[in-house]
């Protein structure tokens, strides 16, 4: 299976929830290393072995079907790229970075498996778009976690709504005629308990450790997003300094972030490599070392209160100790640590949110009857 689909590979024991034991292979090894501990440990089960698709977005759709009609209750754009279990992954409603004609084809897909699959009551289907091309990954012919991040953002009654379905009444009898809309941007963030269990290494990857979710609701996404990650408890920094280390994947990836930090007024510090790249491209970085290269190194700054931001994206198992040591420094000293390229993309306009500092609170009630 690994020859004909390609790597890397996303690995999925069979009949598990949240994720539970799934992995991303980017070799034989690491394909071997997984395969021969899954079955010591469950003998004669099976394991699920698909393509992961790199450098994709997710798309979670929640959506409301009566056995022939169906309406679209809210399409989430996840923040976080596909690899990141859709719990753990923070999102967006409306979406922020799909083109009309993504939107289009996601919506009308949507409508077809609900009429084929005759769903009545609640569907949620997590697509993936990868090289312009839309992916169905699954259909969930129920509610899903979303649900009352979209009623609420709605401003909505789905689960009402759907039971009534469920006992008989059609969408149209309900006055549910046109898709559901949103008034302004609502994002929601998981909640880790990481600084509970010191040595954890807080990397996302598509094993769900989220134990909770918080919103954020502004008029533009760069303000619901800073709200939603002060609710989990991350408050991202206005200025200082921000450390940054990525994999050679992502160092593309991350000029123009780095760009628009240094623009901001951010002083930037990179690992050797990373800060090599920056400086070729034309950037003021400060370089340090990484734990295996030496002291003082970058840790040390996280100790001594040096840094107020950390930028770093793992890959696979390179450079494992040095990230751990990097990540696991940032959670005992309360510094916000983004381990994803598109979550340090959003990162950007919160910090832009933040130094416009046009905060508002509105609950939820205040936010429908404006509209």
């Amino acid at each position: 299976a690994a020859i004909q689909l390609g790597f890397p590979l996303l690995l999925r024991p069979s009949y598990v929830l949240g994720g539970r034991g799934m992995a991303i292979a980017y070799g034989k090894d690491r394909l071997h290393k997984y395969l021969n501990a899954a079955f010591e440990s469950a003998p004669g089960q099976a394991v699920l072995v698909d393509k992961f698709l790199e450098d994709a977005f997710e798309v979670d759709v929640d959506a409301i079907g009566d056995g022939a009609d169906c309406i679209i209750a809210g399409v989430m754009q996840h923040i976080e790229e596909a690899g990141v279990h859709s719990g753990d992954s923070s999102s967006v409603l409306p979406t922020y970075m799909i083109g009309e004609q993504h939107l289009a084809e996601i919506i009308a897909v949507t409508r077809l498996l609900a009429r084929e699959l005759r769903v009545i009551g609640m569907m949620n289907i997590q697509y993936a778009i990868a090289q312009g091309k839309l992916y169905v990954l699954e259909v969930n012919p129920r509610a899903s976690r979303t649900v009352p991040y979209v009623a609420k953002s709605t401003g909505v009654p789905l689960v009402k709504i759907a039971t009534q379905l469920m006992l008989g009444k059609t969408l149209k009898e309900l006055g549910m005629t046109k898709d559901l809309s949103v008034p302004r941007y609502f994002v929601k963030t998981p909640v880790f308990p990481f600084i509970k269990f010191p040595g954890v290494d807080p990397k996302l990857s598509p094993e769900m450790r989220s134990t909770g979710e918080v919103m954020g609701s502004g008029e533009d996404f760069g303000t619901a997003f800073y709200k939603a990650l002060l609710a989990a408890g991350l408050m991202l920094p206005g200025s200082g300094s921000i450390l940054v280390s990525v994999n050679d994947f992502d160092k593309k990836g991350l000029l123009p972030i780095a760009r628009q930090f240094a623009g901001l007024g951010f002083r930037l510090i990179a690992t050797t490599g990373t800060a090599t790249f920056l400086q070729d491209m034309g950037l003021e970085v400060e370089s340090v070392l990484k734990t295996s290269e030496g002291r003082p190194n970058c840790v040390d700054l996280i100790k001594n209160a040096k840094i107020d931001l950390i930028i770093n994206t793992p890959l696979g198992e390179t450079s494992f100790k040095d990230g751990w040591a990097i990540r696991t420094a940032a959670i005992q000293h309360n510094i916000p640590c983004i381990t994803t390229l598109s979550g340090a993309s959003a990162a950007v306009e919160a910090v832009k949110a933040i130094r416009r500092g046009d905060m508002s609170v509105l609950s939820i009630q205040e936010v429908h009857r404006r509209t």
